[in-house]
């Protein structure tokens, strides 16, 4: 099977979600437990239930919160609020234990079932890694959260759960991490109980490293980082193009030197941006992706990202500051963009000279943003698309520009909705990880320095001029100007803003490049961390306390 067979199974056995109380109560079972835990196919449909609860699409909406995007539609997550710094405690930010509670039930009754319990043991340790994933996403929106590792019963008194210290509950994770990854395997064969996609060694280590770099753990970090670089994984490489792309005209914008040169750049374009196309799903740097599955589930990629030309609803779109991010190609430059009001001159006046602005920049940012005039031919049946922008309408970005990167053009020209994995995990990351938490924990050294090279040799820019960042505060600043551009809309600038302490200073109004106003930006402190639910504490009876500031 290529992708799993996510079953609502679980939905039956009283796991749906109950939101009016606290912890999610379930209702009485419909299924008797006795007779459902008697098979290996039953076991596999339980954890393959469990695994429709990881994050898909929607994680893109954690970078609208940021400065490197702007969610524009309230209804449709949280991101709009947190930007806006408009936030109470009315806001539910993802205080929820229904996926939790699936897990717990699955690993108090699943030794029930007989099966090889080699399986079984993996199959624990798959549902671990998914609700050690889940309580992580949960502690850093919250910080103290209940940590409820058992199957609650249905009586009133439990629903008096304090919030267990963030340090516990980090602990928690770390250990169940460590544990799993010596039960998982570094990959699977295939077939049924098999399927690649799975949780693997590779994705509990990765994701490991993720947290002990969040939470600034960094030579503990830069360890698990490196022992996943040694696991076999590399950055993808596209292969020649198709007839369709190589009618984009990039030479309008980028100044070659030769044909060679633009053969570098276009394969690093196509590079970039085919990692997350479904033709191109399970490649060598894909560690752990959300699967969907095709023609009955699809995600909402290409309607939430393109425009109301091409059928979208221009949902999440790029900032300025994103835009302002990508360097020059070939000399790694930081570019030197027009001010607010030349640029919103140039687009009403001056349609040559506001087009300047985006020329010579590093490939990434044409596999990544949709500009004004920017050529791409693979997305519609006939041809000749070009990224236009007149300042209003609906379904219309605000910003003046669209986000290209997980829009799969093939579903566009089709006609038919993206069915292409969501990646959560890639290999990229984890060198970003490893360089970001060796500098920190060391300081500069030639692993470093290779680690970032690596996804810029990839992305065909220059690599890192060690006689520039030969200090660690300039090598960190380098570091961080790399994740920004390489995991954008990843949902990984969320934590990294505020982690780094530094959301206070690129939180700020954003503009459409005609000038005007798309959304006003109020930073403040008690937005590090979300509000509980006000309905959560109140079903408490006062016992969960408030985060400062809400």
């Amino acid at each position: 099977m290529r992708k799993f067979i996510y079953i609502g199974l679980l939905a039956t056995l009283g796991f749906s979600s109950c939101e009016k109380n606290f912890l999610e109560r379930p209702p009485q079972n419909d299924v008797s437990e006795t007779t459902f835990w008697t098979s290996p196919q039953e076991v596999y449909l339980a954890v393959n239930a469990i695994y429709a609860d990881l994050p898909g699409d929607g994680v893109m909406y954690e970078d609208a919160a940021t400065d490197i995007a702007h969610g524009q539609y309230t209804w449709e997550s949280k991101a709009t609020a947190v930007a806006a710094g408009t936030v109470n405690t009315s806001l539910d930010a993802g205080w929820s234990y229904v996926d939790k509670r699936k897990a717990n039930y699955f690993l108090e009754n699943v030794d029930k079932a007989t099966m090889d319990e080699k399986l079984k043991e993996r199959y624990k340790a798959e549902v671990r890694f998914l609700r050690a994933f889940s309580y992580y996403t949960m502690m850093s929106n919250f910080g103290d959260i209940p940590l409820v590792t058992t199957v609650l019963e249905i009586k009133e008194e439990v629903l008096n759960i304090k919030r267990t210290p963030k340090a516990q509950v980090l602990d928690f994770i770390l250990n169940e991490l460590t544990e799993v990854a010596k039960v998982l395997p570094e990959s699977y064969v295939g077939g049924k109980f098999n399927e690649k996609g799975r949780v693997t060694k590779g994705a509990a280590l990765a994701f490991k490293s993720r947290v002990l770099l969040n939470e600034g753990q960094y030579e503990l970090a830069a360890a698990v980082a490196r022992e996943v670089m040694g696991m076999g994984y590399s950055l993808f490489n596209a292969g020649e193009e198709s007839e369709r792309d190589l009618k984009d005209d990039y030479s309008k914008f980028v100044d070659f030197k030769d044909a060679t040169d633009e053969q570098k750049f276009r394969a690093a374009l196509r590079s970039y941006e085919g990692i997350f196309h479904e033709v191109n799903e399970g490649n060598s740097e894909v560690i752990l992706d959300r699967q969907y599955i095709v023609q009955s589930q699809a995600n909402y990629y290409n309607t939430f990202l393109m425009d109301a030309a091409t059928g979208g609803w221009s949902s999440i779109a790029p900032t300025q500051d994103l835009v302002d991010a990508y360097e020059v190609y070939q000399t790694g430059e930081r570019v030197k963009s027009p001010t607010l009001e030349q640029r919103a001159n140039y687009f009403k006046n001056d349609a040559a000279k506001f087009v300047e602005e985006y020329k010579n920049r590093d490939p990434r940012f044409y596999a990544t943003i949709s500009f004004k005039g920017a050529p791409w031919n693979a997305l519609t049946e006939v041809g000749g698309y070009k990224y236009d922008w007149r300042g209003s309408g609906n379904n219309v970005s605000k910003t003046g520009y669209g986000f290209r990167k997980f829009v799969d053009p093939a579903a566009s020209r089709a006609e038919l909705d993206n069915y292409s994995n969501a990646v959560l995990i890639r290999y990229a990351e984890v060198l970003l990880n490893f360089a970001e938490a060796q500098n920190e924990a060391f300081g500069p050294s030639a692993e470093v320095y290779d680690a970032i090279d690596k996804i810029r040799k990839r992305a065909a820019m220059p690599v890192l001029d060690r006689s520039k960042l030969g200090s660690k505060d300039a090598l960190r600043e380098a570091i961080r100007h790399e994740r920004m551009v390489e995991l954008a809309l990843e949902g990984r600038r969320y934590l990294d803003i505020r982690r780094w302490k530094i959301a206070p200073d690129v939180m700020k109004d954003i503009y459409g490049v005609n000038g005007d106003i798309a959304q006003r930006r109020v930073w403040s402190d008690k937005l590090y961390l979300m509000p509980v639910p006000q309905k959560q504490i109140d079903l408490s009876y006062g016992v969960l306390e408030q985060n400062q500031g809400y």
